[in-house]
């Protein structure tokens, strides 16, 4: 799904990976990171979609709300997971989104 985002500007944290193989716990963490996200101060929305490579984009109202989430204590627990079972490679970025536009359904 299309996350429903405010008009800009806001923020995109992108974060792209290729997985290990195995679920090996990923799947049910990864759920748990998305409801734990959304209740957190500044969090919009997220979009995501995994083939051989996962594609996740977060949005965020601040960079404050992604430095805040970024420390978040069971994130923190999820990142070290992800860096030693779930991730072959990774790269995270984050960008100031100053426009958009596209169809609303």
């Amino acid at each position: 799904m299309i996350a429903k985002t405010p008009a800009p500007p806001y923020y995109a944290v992108i974060f792209t990976s290729t997985r290990t193989e195995g679920d090996n716990g990923y799947s049910a963490m990864a759920d748990a990171m998305e409801k734990l996200a959304e209740t957190q101060p500044g969090y919009l929305g997220i979009e995501s979609a995994r083939s051989e490579i996962g594609i996740t984009v977060s949005y965020w109202e601040s960079l404050e709300a992604i430095k805040n989430w970024k420390e978040n204590a069971q994130h923190l627990v999820a990142q070290k997971m992800g860096k030693e079972k779930w991730y072959e490679q990774y790269h995270l970025r984050i960008a100031k989104v100053e426009r958009e536009y596209g169809t609303d359904n």
